[in-house]
């Protein structure tokens, strides 16, 4: 004992770990700042990118639209990478400082391609039926700020939210609560960024100028750069713990080199059974799924222990507890190949609903105000927005009461309601795109669009509905696929798992892609004509609607056959498995908070 009375061994780990000066609220205005430009940034390009490409770099719809699906793919699936390198090397402060300036370089570069004329091609007129496309210079430049908003995007997306939880300390209660006050300050700022990018901005890029409304962006994300190197001094900076994901490689590589060992009959005792203290990850019972993957834990004779417990060769032996790890990402995988069909429907009310926008009546009353087509994406914004509140204060009291269940509906049920919404959003898409096309073959407007048809005297706010039920969608799946994610994966791997959110949406960018280029060159010479036409009134966007809409019923059932066999995490064998249970996990809430208080 010291003279203060402490022992030695505590004043020596005070040495080894200083403690963390957790500045909570006082970071706020940096974090908050920092993520209100970015996100102002970021959006106020990406909203309108499909009408700038169209009518400044005259690319054909289904060539610009191939190219934002293409685009936003890679873009979420940059989100993995970035949440690896992240975790393993560098941590989140540099990832984000690095990612935050390259996304300023990128739309600096994209601004340019709009200022400087050379950059561009010549303008097109409204009557001309021909329109100069871009130099493989110009596309070249194009693309470099594309691929430097991807390299942005994808350290920003899986970063954000946890290094802003980073800054309180979740062992205390105000830590908690700053906590959860930091998550709805966010989803907040992103909403409002989303508003303020589909209206003030999508309107000075379309109706004044798009060198300014490109520049905007540009500017704000630079003052996020600046904002966020300013309180550099007095963020937490959490060191990187390495990848979770050499665990699941380890489990993987041990399972195929044991694979032709017989597993032990009886109970799984006979297993490596071994559980490191001070994980943060919760204890997980032995499941019979997945059975092959418990070969990676036979012990042999030929494998040797440390002083400590631990295997000698980690890619030798593997844990029971990292084996069930694995089993929890490997069941979540079919629950999200489902997403990936499911976002189809509603990338097409990010892209061919904004087409439909541009041939319809945009005027406000009798003025001369048009809505920018662009901005109509915003009612999907304001239905997700909107339904969220009642659904939380409103309908979930009132599910409790009649399910008896936490929550009123389980996770997958929620899930599997937005499934089923995204398939009466198609559904209305191609009765309003019918009507819209017979309107305008019959009454249209005066005036046409370039390198287009006529405008259809059909009200542009005809679209609100179906983009209102889309919004309703995302407020069940794509919420619903959020918490799931963060439930069922283990603690260590919930950036990953957050990164799994945006591959689901890269890979139905892909596919949609697919769709359009595929259907747009098989229709092209049929009886019907074809279907994804440059002239939507020549076309039969409502046929290619109705395929979504099967494509998005028979996802339906696929998923209620996964939801019925999945088993979520930390149920033993003897518990109900499917769409009908979902486990209050106390006991995970109560070993991570003593995981995280050592």
């Amino acid at each position: 004992m010291n003279v203060n009375g402490e022992d030695k061994h505590e004043v020596a780990d005070k040495n080894q770990k200083p403690e963390i000066k957790y500045m909570g609220i006082k970071a706020m205005p940096y974090i908050i700042g920092n993520e209100t430009f970015e996100k102002l940034g970021a959006i106020g390009t990406l909203a309108n990118l499909l009408i700038y490409l169209t009518s400044v770099f005259n690319m054909k719809s289904i060539t610009a639209t191939t190219i934002i699906n293409v685009f936003n793919g890679t873009t979420n699936f940059g989100t993995l990478i970035g949440a690896c390198l992240c975790d393993t090397y560098f941590g989140r402060y540099k990832t984000l400082g690095f990612a935050t300036s390259a996304s300023f370089l990128g739309l600096l570069v994209i601004s340019l391609t709009a200022a400087v004329k050379k950059l561009h091609p010549p303008h097109c007129g409204a009557n001309e039926t021909t329109c100069t496309g871009p130099t493989a210079w110009q596309m070249a430049v194009l693309l470099t700020g594309f691929g430097l908003m991807i390299i942005g995007a994808g350290g920003v997306r899986p970063c954000n939210m946890a290094f802003g939880a980073d800054q309180f300390n979740p062992t205390t209660e105000s830590g908690k609560k700053g906590i959860n006050s930091f998550f709805n300050w966010y989803f907040f700022t992103f909403t409002f960024a989303q508003m303020v990018s589909l209206t003030l901005i999508v309107y000075v890029q379309t109706d004044v100028s798009w060198a300014i409304g490109l520049a905007i962006p540009a500017a704000l994300m630079l003052i996020a750069c600046v904002i966020y190197f300013a309180g550099t001094n007095i963020y937490v900076k959490v060191a990187p713990e390495g990848s979770p994901m050499t665990s699941v490689a380890q489990v993987l590589v041990v399972a195929a080199k044991k694979r032709r060992l017989k597993l032990p009959e009886g109970p799984s005792v006979s297993l490596f059974a071994y559980v490191p203290s001070g994980r943060i990850n919760s204890e997980l019972p032995h499941t019979n799924q997945f059975r092959f993957l418990d070969k990676a834990a036979i012990v042999t004779p030929d494998d040797r222990m440390n002083p400590d417990g631990t295997p000698a060769d980690p890619w030798s032996l593997c844990s029971m507890q990292q084996v069930e790890e694995v089993k929890c990402l490997v069941r979540v995988l079919p629950i999200w190949a489902s997403a990936i069909i499911y976002f189809v429907a509603i990338i097409q009310q990010q892209t061919l609903a904004v087409f439909q926008a541009v041939q319809a009546d945009r005027h406000l009353g009798n003025g001369n105000f048009q809505i920018p087509a662009a901005s109509f994406v915003v009612f999907l914004m304001l239905g997700l927005t909107i339904w969220i509140p009642i659904y939380d204060r409103i309908v979930v009291p009132l599910l409790q009461k009649v399910t008896g269940k936490d929550g009123g509906i389980t996770l997958l049920q929620r899930m599997g309601t937005g499934i089923l919404l995204s398939v009466a959003t198609s559904i209305v898409s191609a009765i309003v795109e019918e009507k819209r096309r017979s309107i305008a073959l019959t009454r249209p407007t005066v005036g046409t669009v370039a390198r287009k048809g006529a405008i259809s005297s059909m009200s542009a706010l005809w679209l609100v509905p179906q983009l209102t039920v889309a919004g309703l969608a995302e407020a069940f799946m794509a919420v619903g696929q959020i918490e799931f994610y963060y439930k069922q994966f283990p603690e260590n791997m919930r950036s990953i798992g957050a990164s799994l959110f945006y591959c689901g949406m890269a890979m139905s960018s892909y596919l949609s892609s697919f769709l359009v280029s595929f259907v747009h060159r098989t229709t092209n010479k049929s009886a019907t004509g074809n279907w994804l036409s440059e002239d939507l009134n020549k076309g039969k966007l409502d046929y290619f609607y109705y395929v979504i809409a099967a494509m998005g019923a028979l996802n339906f059932v696929y998923f209620l056959v996964c939801a019925k066999w999945f088993k979520y995490k930390g149920s033993p064998d003897d518990d109900e498995v499917g769409i009908g249970l979902e486990p209050l996990q106390f006991k995970e809430v109560a070993q991570y908070e003593k995981a995280t208080a050592v």
